[in-house]
């Protein structure tokens, strides 16, 4: 794994229970790789799972047409959003 690599700052400590840490310990030994490896790369998997399971989105027919038929409807903005862009405008400078 590139994200595994011999630069590393960052550190994370955790407790757990003895059984826990024995199941991660056999688990390790038996991938034949160190504790830390074995912890880093699986947390690593999880995190890239997760991530990508909470940045797609899957849609049948029905709630795809609705999607798309309200990204193509035209805004309307509620009064009290237009007045809260207006004072944004007033308050901050774009560069």
């Amino acid at each position: 794994m590139d994200t595994i690599a011999s630069d590393k700052k960052e550190r994370i400590n955790l407790r757990l229970k003895s059984n826990a840490k024995h199941l991660i310990e056999r688990a390790a030994g038996l991938e034949g790789v160190t504790i830390s490896h074995f912890i880093l790369s699986s947390a690593l998997e999880r995190a890239g799972k997760t991530v990508r399971s909470h940045e797609k989105m899957i849609l049948n027919a029905k709630n795809s047409k609705a999607f798309l038929d309200a990204l193509d409807a035209p805004i309307h903005f509620n009064s009290r959003l237009s007045i809260a862009l207006e004072e944004h405008d007033k308050r901050v400078v774009s560069k």
